[in-house]
């Protein structure tokens, strides 16, 4: 039978890997897309362990890059359902990385990844609701609805059909572009 509703502990993933030299970018740090590329894939195993099905990666909200990770360091990859939908789920993640001789933990980035369930035949699936059962999976829940309302406001706000120049040529003074219109 399956659950209407789980609690987040359920479907928690810490996926931790040594970063190896075949890892690194040209400036010899671990390159950010292996970073996205190991996130996306703990974004899919936690989805997919909540939803009992498989997920795809619908959107991906802000990467930043906080610290660099060595070649050497031992990545963490820290995953816990935030929000769920209908058939959708919030992945919030947080990456670090820890020095395996000083045993020094940086945060490297967090970031949250919009995962949605599919059936067998490709069609969205629903997903089990969450239960709530502390003040952090309340914050969690409450920000993951409040980051997308932002999100339905910025995209309302910049698509062409209702896009006004004049609301925004004031934040181009002092910017590094040269306005032509």
């Amino acid at each position: 039978m399956e659950k209407k509703y789980k609690k987040s502990e359920e479907s928690q993933m810490i996926f931790t890997e040594l970063m190896l030299p075949s890892h690194r970018n040209f400036s010899g740090k671990i390159h950010g897309g292996h970073i996205l590329n190991l996130m996306d894939q703990v974004a899919f195993a936690c989805g997919s362990k909540h939803s009992g099905n498989y997920c795809v990666t619908a959107s991906v909200n802000k990467v930043d890059f906080l610290n660099p990770i060595e070649v050497g360091e031992l990545l963490t990859i820290k995953a816990t359902i935030n929000y769920t939908g209908k058939t959708s789920m919030v992945v919030g993640m947080r990456v670090e990385s820890e020095n395996i001789k000083t045993g020094v933990v940086k945060h490297c980035n967090s970031s949250y990844f919009t995962m949605v369930a599919k059936d067998e035949d490709g069609n969205n699936a629903k997903v089990p609701g969450l239960i709530l059962d502390s003040v952090e999976d309340v914050r969690r829940f409450t920000r993951s609805i409040r980051r997308m309302q932002q999100a339905k406001k910025r995209v309302k706000r910049f698509q062409d059909s209702e896009f006004v120049v004049q609301e925004h040529i004031g934040l181009l003074e002092g910017r590094n572009a040269k306005l032509l219109l």
